[in-house]
């Protein structure tokens, strides 16, 4: 028996979907058709959403419920984007300024720690990973931090950007806020603290968080975000948290067309299904879901350089963590043993162990045991909790280890040590690479090195709305608008 088409039509043109069937065949990509499975039938319901990521053929089902939660906050933002533009430079500045005072309020503070304590609790009874879940001191100060950047920034929502003055009249470009910014991470609380820099360039904010931060996010809004919005007199939808710990809720999200741009942090795989959404929905997306950083050993390198830069690349797990290192074969009878016993420290002071990855080239510098590597194993990126985790290589040339980034990294960040003056020039005219230095990679971070809380370093990838390299800031979310002073009313075309 053919599957039903379960459909109730609207118009000659339109129809809504009603229920689905097993085995139901649902056309995408112009010539393929994804398969309709037996829990997704049961499951769906009139009034539900459902859909296909024409990039993979993921049915993606979204729930009433959740697309009526995004639809209300994406809603009062939009709202909320509008009374914005009235409102004046000194109440975007107030409301940061009493953001970070009660991010800094020990007794406010007292109930988000709570809830952050709550949170870890939990994840850690799952099973969950905690390293960046949990609101630590140096977290809070960051925070605070971070949103005093923002209140002592500049206001640039109305700036020129270039003139063309004809005599009888002129025309210019402006800088102009882009919209509503859709936001899903993961369980770091500090990017509420970054994100909401959006306010600075006059956009407003809709968060979806990862459940495993989800009373910590709640307790951010209810105590701090929302009383610093009503002491600023602004609008209390300029900032919207989704409250829901299900995906269909982010997937909805990044499905509304009223977003001026869509932001996703988190793993690779559901960061790239977010953006498939987004993309075939007409929505403009930047994406942070791959990382891992490289190190390229020049042959004239110092030892103690090496150690110092492999330690300090190496002192968590994030984007910017040092993830392979190519050795010149000239020095590798020193490096190699350096990069180890750095390694080695950097778990050490976790209290673990360090795991290698070793090429056929490296292990005969090393008396390290490791795991054997084989070079297509470059493109992986070791997700580690504890253990510091990463790949070696000796190469014969430093073109070969540019070679090898070009091809397997996912061209994020890289760092020669050593080398003439000339080799760093060439190492950076040839590495596909929007992040490129001489020492440790960790100072890949929009706060450390640009004073700017990030949203992402998500600009490597191809295909971004923005700069092909640089750090995602709530300054850098603005689009242009162009307007035209006439001086003479008799000029015409």
């Amino acid at each position: 028996m053919e599957p039903r088409i379960a459909i109730r039509y609207g118009s000659m043109t339109t129809a809504a979907l009603r229920f689905l069937t097993p085995g139901q065949l649902v056309p995408y990509g112009g010539d393929r058709v994804a398969v309709v499975g037996d829990e997704l039938a049961a499951a769906f319901t009139e009034g539900d959403r459902l859909v296909v990521v024409h990039e993979s053929g993921d049915l993606l089902h979204i729930p009433r419920r959740e697309h009526d939660r995004v639809r209300s906050a994406v809603g009062a933002a939009s709202d909320a984007f509008a009374t914005l533009a009235a409102a004046s430079d000194h109440q975007v500045t107030r409301f940061f300024e009493a953001f970070a005072a009660r991010l800094a309020d020990d007794g406010v503070f007292a109930a988000i720690a709570a809830a952050n304590d709550h949170d870890v609790q939990c994840a850690a009874a799952r099973g969950r990973s905690t390293t960046r879940l949990e609101l630590t001191p140096s977290m809070r100060a960051g925070m605070i931090d971070g949103l005093r950047v923002w209140q002592h920034a500049e206001m640039r929502r109305d700036r020129q950007l270039t003139e063309v003055d004809h005599g009888t009249w002129i025309v210019e470009t402006r800088r102009a806020p882009l919209g509503v910014v859709g936001f899903v991470f993961e369980g770091r609380p500090n990017v509420f603290a970054d994100a909401t820099g959006v306010l600075r360039s006059g956009n407003t904010v809709v968060f979806r968080i990862g459940s495993d931060a989800l009373a910590t996010a709640r307790s951010i809004m209810e105590h701090a975000v929302c009383p610093s919005l009503r002491a600023a007199g602004l609008p209390e939808g300029a900032v919207q948290l989704v409250d829901s710990a299900a995906h269909a809720a982010g997937w909805a999200l990044f499905a509304d067309q009223r977003l001026g741009l869509a932001v996703a942090r988190g793993s690779g795989s559901a960061v790239a299904q977010l953006g498939a959404v987004a993309r075939q929905h007409g929505v403009p997306v930047s994406l942070h879901g791959t990382g891992g950083a490289w190190m390229v050993v020049a042959p004239d390198a110092d030892r103690q350089t090496v150690h110092l830069a492999t330690l300090h690349s190496l002192d968590r797990k994030v984007c910017n963590t040092l993830n392979v290192c190519c050795i010149h074969r000239a020095a590798a009878s020193q490096i190699v043993p350096a990069v180890v016993a750095a390694a080695s420290e950097a778990a050490q002071r976790r209290g673990a162990e360090a795991v290698l990855h070793l090429s056929n080239s490296a292990r005969p510098f090393t008396a390290a045991a490791g795991h054997h590597l084989e070079l297509d194993d470059l493109d992986v990126e070791w997700e580690w909790e504890n253990a510091p985790e990463l790949s070696i290589v000796v190469v014969d040339t430093l073109d070969e280890s540019v070679d090898l980034f070009n091809r397997y990294s996912p061209k994020f960040a890289a760092s020669l040590i050593g080398g003439t003056e000339a080799e760093q020039q060439h190492f950076y005219d040839l590495i596909d690479a929007p992040f490129v230095g001489n020492g440790f990679t960790r100072w890949v971070d929009g706060q450390f090195a640009f004073v700017q809380p990030e949203l992402g370093l998500s600009n490597w990838q191809a295909g971004r709305l923005f700069a092909r390299g640089g750090v995602l800031s709530g300054d850098s979310v603005y689009t242009v608008r162009t307007r035209a002073t006439i001086r003479d009313h008799s000029v015409h075309r």
